[in-house]
Parts: structure tokens; sequence; C-alpha cells
């Protein structure tokens, strides 16, 4: 190339010119005037120092907030079901009516269970009488020696002893045969067991005083499952039985759910779980609702998610109605940690194919650093590493390469 360009500045021509000879001719010549800059000068030009706008990286209190999403959900859901079959006579609620703990959601026709509860009374009397007890009342010491039955069976028992004593004696005077004195022993033997199952008798006729009280008991209890009543506060959320309707044992008749507090379940990457625990507050919002909720973690999972790698955490949330189960949340976990960190202007931050740097000014030029960031705010972002407080971060950098002048505008 140096031979060629000496031989075109000596103005020698070819001896046969053509239009790809002259094309050449002029590539050459361009080249020779790069070579000529080259020649004079040795370097590249300077470049220009480029006026940049700087800012400190300042150390900051974080309240290191967690960022999640989940779902509300009702703390207590019951299907309302019937205990005992019957008939509906009363409906009481219906689709969103709110109700307290106690209050009757539906009650079946009570007449047969009413019918049973005065039989198994029946049965109860009857058993007291034949314990000589009164028909009604509390008292039901019994002494079994005491009642008509065992008193019968002694009576017989000693009459039968006496008799005994009687023929023996006659027998020894040969009055009686020994037959009659075996008969009357055998007859002895059977009054003395005469006697002993009047005793059992008796026992088991307290043990059925027992069973009747139990009886009674079951009757009553099966009348006041004629009426559903709510179990805790909360709202109707679905009706499922009808006036007239004939329910089965087991037969919903409406669902409760429990709305005042909510629960709202939120998941947590394994990298923020050590960071959890119970009692810290919460703040959510709604889609479409402006107002900012608030609650308290109460229930933290003991066990990470193998499949997605996350601690599932739960928050009682108040509600003054205005918030319903199954609604999408976005939330905002307020941890306690309030730790130094560097931040720099959200401007400062360039990324390019996933990885994120910054500019910093330093003896008068733009040197590149490296970055992860952490948190962010409104116009912050927290700088984990590649970045020291102090250092001056270039703002808006945009096409600044490391090396390149610099001077800071003021």
């Amino acid at each position: 190339m140096a031979l060629l360009c000496r031989f075109i500045k000596s103005g020698n021509t070819f001896p046969k010119a053509g239009g790809l000879l002259l094309l050449a001719m002029m590539l050459a010549f361009t080249g020779c005037e790069r070579q000529a800059a080259l020649d004079g000068k040795g370097s590249q030009p300077a470049l220009l120092p480029r006026p940049v706008n700087v800012a400190r990286a300042e150390l900051q209190h974080l309240a290191r907030n967690i960022l999640v999403v989940g779902s509300l959900a009702a703390v207590d859901q019951a299907t309302l079901s019937v205990k005992v079959a019957g008939r509906v006579e009363t409906i009481a609620v219906d689709l969103g009516s709110v109700v307290r703990q106690g209050d009757l959601i539906a009650r079946l026709e009570p007449l047969d269970y009413e019918l049973h509860l005065k039989q198994a009374e029946a049965l109860l009397a009857q058993t007291r009488a034949r314990l000589g007890l009164p028909l009604e009342g509390n008292d039901e010491k019994v002494d079994p020696a005491e009642t008509s039955t065992v008193k019968q069976a002694l009576a017989v028992l000693n009459e039968s002893v006496k008799n005994r004593e009687r023929l023996l004696a006659l027998s020894k005077q040969g009055i009686v045969s020994e037959a009659d004195v075996e008969a009357e022993n055998a007859r002895s033997e059977v009054a003395l067991n005469g006697y002993h199952t009047a005793l059992e008798e008796i026992r088991n006729r307290q043990a059925q005083l027992t069973q009747r009280h139990a009886e009674v008991n079951i009757a009553r209890q099966q009348l006041a499952d004629t009426k559903i009543v709510a179990p805790f506060d909360g709202v109707i959320q679905d009706r499922r039985a009808q006036l007239g309707e004939y329910l089965a044992v087991g037969a919903p008749v409406a669902m409760l759910v429990r709305i005042d507090p909510l629960r709202l379940r939120v998941e947590v990457p394994e990298k923020e779980a050590p960071r959890i625990r119970a009692g810290q507050k919460v703040r959510l919002t709604l889609e479409g609702d402006t107002n900012v909720y608030t609650g308290e973690i109460k229930r933290l999972s003991p066990v990470i998610n193998e499949q997605n790698r996350m601690l599932t955490v739960e928050a009682d949330v108040r509600n003054d109605g205005s918030l319903r189960p199954g609604s999408f949340a976005r939330a905002e976990i307020l941890t306690s940690d309030q730790a130094k960190a560097v931040v720099v202007p959200f401007k400062a931050i360039l990324t390019f194919a996933g990885l994120e740097k910054v500019f910093i000014a330093q003896a008068g030029k733009a040197a590149e650093r490296r970055v992860i960031t952490g948190d962010r705010g409104p116009d912050w972002v927290e700088i984990v590493s590649g970045v020291n407080a102090g250092d001056q971060v270039i703002l808006e950098p945009g096409s600044l390469q490391t090396g390149h002048p610099v001077t800071v505008s003021k």
C-alpha cells in the first residue's frame, strides 16, 4: 500500500486505464489519505470530554418489604346439615343473610320427635316405679333389700329355713321321715336361689333405669336437632334447602362463611423465607379498589414447597365489609429489618441482555461497574454489590464507554 501511495503522489499514470483500474486507484487514494493522517500524527484523534450529571451513592435505612400476591379466604366455612331426618318447616335465611352465633337457620317439623320424647319419658317413669321410686324426680338411690321384690323373696327364704329346722327336730324324734326332710331341704335351696334372683332383678332394673335416662336424653337431643342454628357469626353463602322439602340425615341446608377476619394466603420465595415470622404487619390492595387494608401474619407453613420452592404464609385481615373471600390481592409484608443499604437514583441504572450496570465518574473519566440490585423505590434502586457509598454515579449515561472523558456539570 505504501509503494502504491508513493506512485500516485509522483503523478505517474498507468499505461492502460479502465473503469476497474480507476476504481482501484480511488480506493488506494482513500487508504493513502488515512495512511497520511496516521503518518502525520501517529494516533487516533483525542475524544472530547462529555458533560454529565452525577449523584452520590448514599447509605439509607430500608424497610425491607417483601412484595407478594395471594388470595383472600374465609377463616371458617361450614356446610350446615341436618342431624335428623324430617320435613323443612321453617327457613329463616337466604343468600347474603348476616347471622350471629346461635341464630336460627332452619327448623324441621318437630311432632315426631316430641312423641319419641314422651315415649322415652314414659318408659323411664315405668322403670322408676318398678324400683319403688316416684314417677318423677331426681332421687334415684335404691337399697335392693328395701324393695318389695327382694322382701318377698327374703320372706319365703326365712319361712323355708324355719320349716327345715322344725322338720330336722321332728326327724330326730322319729316323727317325720327322711324323705320329708330332704324335700324341705330342696325347698330351702329354691328359696335361697329365689332371693339371689330377686337381688339380681333389682340390679337389672337399676341398669335399665340408666338406659331409660339415655333414651330420654337421645330423644330430647333429637328434638333439639330439628333446629339448625349458626355455629359462628357469618354470612350465608348459599341456601340449599327449600320449604317443605324432606331432608335425610346429613342433607345440607345452607353454607355459612365467617368474613371477619379474612385469611390472606400468599407464597414467599425461599430466599425471603428467613425474614418472615408471625406478628409482622401486611399491607394489601385489591383489583379495582384504591383502599389499603392491613393484616398480621398468624401462621407459617413448617416446610418449603419442593415443587416451587415457596413458603406458604397466612395473615388475618380485619374486614369492615368491603372485602370478600376469593378476591385476588397484592400484598406487602413489612419486615422489621432496618439495615443500611447503598442506593442510587433509578436513572443511573443501565440494563442490557439481562445484566445491570452503572457508570461512575472517576478521575475525569467514565468507569463501568457491573451491579446487583435489590429493593426498588419510586426513584431509587438498592445496590447489593458493585458500588460503594460515596461513589459518583452518572445519571442517564446513555452510550458512554469505559475511559471516555467526562466533565461533571454543576
